[in-house]
Order: C-alpha cells, then sequence, then structure tokens
C-alpha cells in the first residue's frame, strides 16, 4: 500500500502502482488540509465574491459572472464541453498513472475540492476502474484539458472504462461495483481538469521503459562485442574518469563486468588497433542519454508533487490567486529530451547491427546467412532498422518549439507537451525494436564465433533469448521473431543486475 499525501510520489512508486498494482491510501494530514480548503471555495460562493473558475466562465469567458444557482452547472457544462479528445485511446497503464498523478496533485490541499473527489480517485485505482482516454487534442496548457475531461467524466459516471480485460460505459461498471456517481460542486471540475497529468502520466510510463531499455542496450552491445571480437580496452576505467562523466564511467564499469571472462573481446593490436565508433564510443554514447534520462527523472518527480491548476487557493482561503501553473512546459522540454536521448540508442544500436551484417566490415558469413546467396539471412533486419531508426528522427523533432493561440488569443503561448511525450513513446517502441534486431543478430554472430567462449554473464543472457528466438538456419519470416524479442525485452528486468 503506498501512502500518498502530494508530496513525495517518485517513479519507483508509480512503478509499484501502475505496473505492479499496487493499492494506495491518502495519508490523514493531506485530506485534513483538502478538507480546509474546500472550506474557503463554499465561502467564496456563498460571499458571492469573484474568483475565476468558481463563479466565472473558462479562458475567454474569465469575464462572463456565473450566478450562485449555476455554479454546479458551470462544472458539469466544463466536462461535457472539454471532453473532445481524439484518436486511439492512451495506453491502460498511462490511464492508471493519470489517476494516480491527478490524485496526488488534489491531495496538496490547493485545488479546493471536497475529499469526495479525493476518495473517489482512490476506489478507481483500488478497483482498476481506467478510464478511456483519447491520445489526442491537447495543446498541454491550459493543462492537458481534454485527456483529463475524458478521466473526470468517469467520475460523474459518464465514459468509458477498462475494467477486468473489457470496454464498458462507465455507468454500467459503477452500478456493477455499487458505486454512485460524483455531483461535481464549485472549482471541482476545473480542478479535475486543469493539469499536466495526461503529459506526465505518458512520461513517467515512458521514463520506466526507457531506463529498462538503456540497461538492455548494453546487454546486447555487450553481445556484439563479443560477435565482432571487439576491443576491451575502450571501456578501461582511466579513459572515462579522465572525462569525468558519472553515467559515462558507469556505463563502461557494467559493460566490463557483463565481459568479465569472455574469451571472444580482443586487446588492441591483436586483431586491429581500434574499433569503429559504435563499439568503441559506447560508454561515450550511451552515457550522453542516461544523462538526459536523470535530467527527465528529476524534472518529473517535481512534477509528480506540483500543483498544476488554477487558481490556486493559499491561507485557508484568503489568499487566491490565478497564475499559469497548468502550463507544461517544463515537460514539454524534458519529453523532448527524452525523445533525442532514446533515439540515440537506436540510431547507435543500427550501425552496430550494420557491422554484424555487413561482410566488407568482419569476418562473419555475409549477413549471417547460412547459404549466402540462396538465403539472405538478416540482411532485411537491417533495412527494418534502418527504417525505425529514421523514423525516429521525424519523430523526435521538438514539439515544444510550436505554439498555436487559442481561446480567441487568451491562451497565447502552449506547451505541446503532450505530442511530446506521446512521440517520445513511439520513439520507445521503436528502439526496443532496433534492439530487438541487434540482439538477434549479435546472437548469431556469437553462435559462429562459439558461444562457449562468452562471458559467463552474456551466455546466461543467450541462453534465455534462444528460448525466444532459435537459431537462424534457414530464411523464414523475421517479423515474428523481431516481435517476440521485443515482447521478451519488454517483461525481463535489468536495471537491477550489473
Amino acid at each position: 500500500m503506498v501512502v500518498l499525501s502530494g508530496h513525495t510520489l517518485t517513479l519507483e512508486e508509480i512503478k509499484l502502482i501502475c505496473l505492479n498494482g499496487e493499492k494506495v491510501t491518502i495519508h490523514p494530514d493531506s485530506l485534513r488540509k483538502v478538507e480546509e480548503n474546500r472550506t474557503a471555495v463554499e465561502k467564496v460562493v456563498s460571499e458571492k465574491k469573484t474568483v475565476y473558475g468558481i463563479n466565472t466562465g473558462f479562458g475567454k469567458f474569465s469575464d462572463v459572472m456565473i450566478g450562485e444557482e449555476d455554479v454546479n452547472s458551470l462544472q458539469l457544462n466544463l466536462i461535457r464541453s472539454h471532453a473532445c479528445g481524439v484518436g486511439e485511446p492512451f495506453p491502460e497503464v498511462v490511464s492508471r498513472a493519470m489517476l494516480l498523478l491527478r490524485l496526488n496533485a488534489l491531495l496538496k490541499g490547493f485545488s479546493g475540492i471536497r475529499p469526495a473527489i479525493a476518495h473517489m480517485l482512490v476506489t478507481l485505482l483500488n478497483t482498476r476502474i481506467h478510464p478511456i482516454i483519447p491520445q489526442q487534442g491537447s495543446l498541454g496548457a491550459s493543462g492537458d484539458l481534454a485527456p483529463l475531461s475524458h478521466l473526470a467524466l468517469v467520475l460523474i459516471g459518464e465514459g468509458k472504462v477498462h475494467f477486468r480485460g473489457k470496454v464498458y460505459d462507465t455507468n454500467d461498471v459503477f452500478r456493477q461495483q455499487g458505486l454512485t456517481p460524483i455531483v461535481l460542486k464549485a472549482k471541482e471540475g476545473l480542478a479535475l481538469i486543469n493539469g499536466t497529468q495526461a503529459m506526465t502520466a505518458m512520461g513517467a510510463v515512458n521514463w520506466l521503459e526507457a531506463n529498462e531499455l538503456a540497461f538492455q542496450s548494453e546487454w546486447i552491445a555487450a553481445l556484439t562485442m563479443e560477435g565482432l571480437e571487439g576491443i576491451i580496452d575502450a571501456f578501461h576505467p582511466a579513459i572515462h574518469e579522465a572525462r569525468g562523466f558519472q553515467q559515462q564511467i558507469a556505463v563502461a564499469e557494467r559493460i566490463r563486468h557483463i565481459l568479465s571472462g569472455s574469451k571472444l573481446v580482443t586487446r588492441q593490436g591483436e586483431k586491429r588497433v581500434q574499433d569503429a565508433y559504435s563499439l568503441r564510443c559506447i560508454p561515450q554514447v550511451h552515457g550522453a542519454s542516461w544523462q538526459a534520462l536523470d535530467y527527465v527523472k528529476e524534472k518529473l518527480e517535481i512534477e509528480f508533487n506540483a500543483a498544476t491548476d488554477n487558481p490556486l487557493i493559499f491561507d485557508g482561503g484568503k489568499t487566491i490567486v490565478s497564475g499559469g501553473n497548468f502550463h507544461g512546459q517544463p515537460i514539454a522540454l524534458a519529453m523532448d529530451f527524452m525523445k533525442i536521448a532514446a533515439a540515440e540508442f537506436a540510431s547507435i544500436s543500427e550501425r552496430r547491427i550494420e557491422r554484424l551484417v555487413n561482410p566488407q566490415l568482419n569476418s562473419l558469413p555475409p549477413f549471417l546467412s547460412s547459404q549466402p546467396g540462396l538465403q539472405s539471412g538478416a540482411m532485411i533486419l537491417q533495412y527494418c532498422a534502418a527504417s525505425l531508426v529514421s523514423e525516429n528522427k521525424t519523430l523526435a523533432h521538438p514539439a515544444s518549439v510550436d505554439s498555436i493561440p487559442s481561446s480567441a488569443n487568451q491562451e497565447d503561448h502552449v506547451s505541446m507537451g503532450t505530442i511530446a511525450a506521446r512521440h517520445a513513446y513511439a520513439i520507445i517502441q521503436n528502439v526496443r525494436r532496433v534492439l530487438a534486431i541487434e540482439c538477434i543478430c549479435a546472437m548469431e554472430a556469437v553462435r559462429y564465433r562459439g558461444v562457449e567462449k562468452m562471458s559467463p554473464q552474456t551466455r546466461d543472457f543467450y541462453n534465455e533469448a534462444r528460448k525466444v528466438v532459435p537459431p537462424i538456419t534457414a530464411d523464414r519470416v523475421f517479423s515474428e521473431d523481431i516481435e517476440q524479442m521485443a515482447e521478451w525485452l519488454k517483461k525481463i528486468s535489468k536495471s537491477t543486475k550489473t
């Protein structure tokens, strides 16, 4: 059970809750703060003070006053009118992360919701009722309005949900589970949708997947080092300490450990003086991507515990201030950085694939074919990797440099952070497939070199991977091998192993 307070949520806890199904509860102190904050909203309504989003319209309609009798209808209309997302739904794990992150933000006690809203979000998480949320339609400021509106629909018994592996109308699941839909009151609709939780939830899932891939890329690169009889001297600790980047030093150390005991790697001058950059510069290139992932982790964990709606209520209601914490620029830039960092794992991997299959660059059978000419072997696997890498280059174009004014120019600069996060996810899926291709080719190369000469660590990895993709003894439909290997990589964890 993870206790949520609005202040301490980490990526490790996101993993526990969203990937491992851990349940959540609310810290009592946070619930008390939510209750106190709600009193301030009710006072605004009763005293007929003018406060944005409580008794005014939204966006360009902020100068339209709303009567006390209509403040609840205002919130319902907001959710229904803003639920105009389109396209394929977010993966279910992202929808779950959105519930978690919106709940955690509201628990900071600056948003003016009733405790009932927080309790309903807990119930949805703990019973695994996950909103179906279209991916497209957010500008990333005033927060993720469209995606979060689809989330909020579920609280009021509308929209659709994932439940026990199927898609249902929300109201049907609520009846089955004995749940009563929420009737939104003043400020609550706005509090639910004015935030960055779509891009941040997608970003969290991206980071968790990219983190695993980064470790896996080192194991697969080590396998390639053996398949190409790479020069281990390039990983000497003195080289990397001389530069000083800790991530680079760590990559070199992990690969030295993975290759410890290998009789396939060589020393400089034995077969060649230097390797190509795609082998020799693995610590420098992978290490730089690790630096970016560390940056992204820092920004995500700040945003997990941030109040990102508007207006915010402080000092027991004495101070109610409109601002712009819903603007997604910090996460937009982080996601664009992640796109580039993740894409580079595939970019250098594809160059290693080329060295594995190109007979002009190695002493292996051409294209790792068992009958070169009659059988094409891994020739088109490299084509596929090259295509995925090229696609990543277009997806890696920064989304955050774009902006289109909205709401009659009231909202005249937006982040496009959710687009950045979605594109990062697409890149990560492509990276996994490129690494799957490198893994398949590297396994063929070490098979020709002699599996018995591998390091104990890579041999264990090889034996497990061989249960997924058998040796290439004749041409076959390699698409199936790639997808099976990619699916295996998605399931295994190397992040706790060296």
